[in-house]
């Protein structure tokens, strides 16, 4: 691969991510704070990512594989995008919200898949290559992340507005990024392949059926971070929560560097478990940490994000594309998204709201207080479950394979 290809997919990973992190981490915030809808209604409209990522991934994956160019699906994406985050500021009410996330989320999360299959199909060894390329992802999170805290808009609209002049910018750039046609263009369309149901021959191989399950449970207690760590700092008394917050990218970062030697020694199974492992101890020091003297409880439970996210969501992309027949690699991308940040984090997203309403109760003056120990030490408990359960029934010796793309 040359050089400034290398590099124009790494501007690529950049933008989208500076478009994603610079609502996703504080929209809970904002909603609770400003808005002050409840634990509920907060988390149905987080919730509103992964019923996107059930919806639309199978059918833009399929039209990238079919249809059209990969690059004119992103850019189109995008840009209607960047109007939905614009009528997100000017929405008040729940229902108002929800209704205009979701639409949002429908072109957003597809990007995700997309964005690694355009990258993936570009690349001689995925296993070396595409860690250097995704850690510019994290860059991007980290950059907006950054600006989002030192502007101190985590409670505020200004967050949407960030994210659509980013996702303007990123329209744009799209329509520069290398051609790649739809690998199956001129084949027959059957009904089966409009409904994503190619994907499902993957699942014939017993070691990814068992992957997949293992991932969508393990998203369920993964959402609980998502959704409302940064209201739970906000809330114990930490200032610029989302600055601080990026220090869990900077740990991905390193940890994406590291990934390739990784893959050489661990397997499959392995790095999962590993990563499961690093969730479970995340929610204890959460737990248990606080803004004073147990602050470096909190800094190490966000420093293990780079654990927590490569070993999990990383492994399980270049693992499906191991997997997946070529031709169906956008599909097989989306079928993922689908069930890790779809039907997983749909679940995890609901069920986290009714937890944080459920360890809630109100004082003498009519405050909410949350138990916060009580709903990170239950988060703690279903990754720690998972985890076992992945130990017991996850037999693979499978490692992640340089090989040509």
């Amino acid at each position: 691969m040359s050089t400034s290809l290398k590099a124009r997919l790494c501007l690529m990973m950049f933008l989208n991510y500076v478009v994603w992190g610079s609502w996703y981490v504080t929209i809970g915030t904002y909603l609770t704070t400003t808005l002050k809808f409840s634990g509920t209604e907060t988390g149905a409209i987080f919730g509103t990512t992964a019923l996107a990522s059930m919806i639309s991934p199978f059918f833009i994956g399929m039209i990238a594989d079919r249809f059209f160019a990969t690059e004119k699906v992103l850019a189109t994406l995008h840009l209607v995008g960047a109007v939905l985050l614009y009528l997100v500021t000017q929405a008040t009410s729940a229902g108002a919200v929800y209704g205009i996330m979701l639409a949002y989320c429908l072109c957003f999360f597809p990007t995700i898949g997309l964005t690694n299959s355009l990258t993936l199909q570009q690349l001689t060894n995925a296993g070396s290559e595409f860690p250097f390329i995704r850690m510019f992802a994290t860059i991007g999170w980290i950059v907006i992340g950054l600006v989002v805290g030192s502007l101190h808009v985590e409670a505020q609209s200004t967050q949407f507005l960030l994210a659509a002049g980013a996702s303007v910018v990123m329209g744009l750039y799209c329509l520069t990024l290398p051609h790649t046609p739809p690998a199956g263009k001129g084949q027959k369309i059957t009904a089966r392949e409009l409904l994503g149901l190619d994907a499902l021959v993957m699942l014939k191989r017993r070691p990814y059926l068992v992957f997949v399950v293992a991932s969508v449970l393990a998203c369920i207690p993964l959402t609980f971070y998502f959704s409302f760590t940064n209201a739970y700092l906000t809330e114990a008394g930490v200032s610029n929560t989302a600055g601080i917050m990026t220090l869990g990218q900077f740990s991905e970062v390193g940890v994406m560097l590291l990934m390739p030697f990784i893959f050489r020694r661990i397997t499959v199974r392995g790095v999962f478990m590993l990563g499961l492992a690093c969730w479970s101890l995340r929610y204890g020091l959460l737990a248990f940490g606080n803004a004073h003297a147990g602050i470096w409880m909190f800094y190490l439970a966000i420093l293990l994000h780079g654990f927590c996210f490569d070993f999990f969501f990383m492994t399980g992309q270049l693992y499906t594309d191991q997997e997946a027949p070529p031709h169906l690699r956008g599909t097989a991308q989306g079928f993922l998204t689908f069930l890790t940040y779809g039907v997983g984090m749909f679940i995890g997203s609901l069920l986290s709201g009714v937890a944080l309403d459920f360890f809630s109760s109100k004082d003498a003056s009519g405050a909410v207080v949350h138990n916060w120990q009580a709903f990170w030490l239950g988060s703690g408990a279903g990754a720690f479950v998972i985890l076992a359960l992945v130990a017991v029934f996850f037999r693979t010796r499978a490692k992640i394979q340089n090989k040509p793309a």
